[in-house]
């Protein structure tokens, strides 16, 4: 296939992947068409969202060309045999969260013997894979995984930075999808299933006016959020114009904004409350609802307030450190006052590991001792519980 510019708004079945990865947010039944698009980018026979609470609860979502090998990698018991997840585990790629593909993970030889690749891949008729590992929350793993058939060539370097790319979108879209999935949203309507949700939902019509906020969002409010003639502000002036001109943005919904990587506002409080993150999200929900509500909705502000007794979300460290996934991940914990040893466990990698990327991350950030990274943390308000 062309190789095609990832942030070039002449893309256009990039963009019209990320319009529906953003649809998903607030109605996840568009899930499977949102795979489908991502896999049409690649010429593909289709793409699948694997997900894993830290609790053990397990889901799949596949689009409709591969949906029966997915439900038969489910019901057949492929997922504890899948050549593909245990090495992608192994080798830490959804450790890091970099992309991967069947060249990273398996030799020639494993490719043309291995089970998962003559009988369930051949029953299904597919072969070549590329995948990416991406963190909408603390305790949810995913990863995005986009499938071709064998007389498709394997996914080349050029390709997985695209995949890569499509997940930070998937990302932030989970964000919200993934509760929405819990409170099954399709059965008792997205109104009530924003007001159950235990994170800050503010809805905005095309006008910018809010015209719902959930329990969580009213208790949010106070100095720092605040509702002035049904507009949302932030008493903040610099943090006020950044929220606005991203809120602008994700209203006007144009192919430039939809490129635009999808990070959080950042919004400080007195000490010693913790921060704001504030996550803009166009919202275009299935509009063969008879429904004012879902009608009138365009966009969602998404607050979240970090816990405090846990350590900081990885996605954040991420974003706001300039760090890789994996990076974040160590960052994270260490800063939070585990021990490498007891990080290492967390994570399921090796304690030589931990060390190896904290020496890196203590590079990136300019500090070095675990102390001095716990400061950081909390300076980005962050990470305020220590040991």
């Amino acid at each position: 296939m062309s190789k095609m510019i990832v942030s070039s708004p002449d893309d256009e079945a990039f963009l019209k992947a990320v319009e529906l990865i953003y649809d998903a947010a607030a109605d996840p039944g568009v899930w499977p068409a949102a795979l489908h698009a991502i896999s049409a980018r690649f010429d593909a026979a289709g793409a699948i969202l694997i997900w894993q609470r830290d609790d053990g609860k397990f889901g799949t979502v596949a689009s409709e060309g591969i949906a029966e090998a997915q439900k038969d990698y489910v019901e057949s018991g492929w997922l504890g045999r899948d050549i593909r997840a245990i090495r992608g585990l192994e080798r830490g790629y959804f450790f890091n969260g970099e992309p991967f593909s069947d060249s990273h993970i398996c030799t020639p030889e494993e490719l043309a013997t291995n089970p998962f690749y003559t009988e369930f891949l051949t029953r299904h008729d597919l072969k070549w894979f590329g995948a990416v590992a991406v963190s909408p929350d603390p305790h949810l793993a995913v990863g995005l995984s986009v499938q071709r058939r064998p007389d498709s060539a394997p996914f080349d370097a050029e390709e997985l930075k695209v995949i890569a790319h499509f997940g930070r979108y998937v990302e932030k879209s989970l964000r919200l999808s993934i509760q929405l999935i819990d409170a099954e949203v399709s059965k008792i309507g997205l109104a009530e299933a924003l007001a159950n949700l235990g994170m800050g939902i503010f809805v905005l019509d095309a006008l910018g006016r809010v015209i719902f906020q959930n329990q969580s969002a009213e208790a949010i409010m106070g100095d720092t959020i605040q509702l002035h003639q049904q507009r949302l502000l932030l008493t903040s002036r610099a943090e006020n114009q950044a929220f606005q001109d991203a809120m602008a943005s994700t209203l006007r919904a144009e192919p430039v904004d939809l490129l635009v990587d999808p990070k959080p506002i950042l919004v400080q409080r007195e000490s010693p409350q913790r921060p704001l993150l504030i996550y803009p999200m166009s919202l275009k929900p299935r509009s063969d609802l008879n429904d004012d509500f879902v009608r009138r909705a365009k966009a969602v502000a998404i607050v979240i307030e970090p816990s405090a007794e846990e350590p900081a979300d990885p996605a954040l460290v991420r974003d706001f450190l300039g760090l890789t996934l994996g990076e974040a991940r160590v960052a994270s914990l260490i800063g939070s006052g585990l021990a490498p040893k007891e990080a290492s466990t967390r994570l399921g990698i090796a304690e030589e590991t931990v060390r190896t990327v904290l020496k890196r991350v203590f590079a990136k950030t300019g500090v070095g001792r675990q102390a001095e990274l716990a400061t950081l943390l909390t300076r980005l308000s962050m990470a305020t519980k220590m040991k």
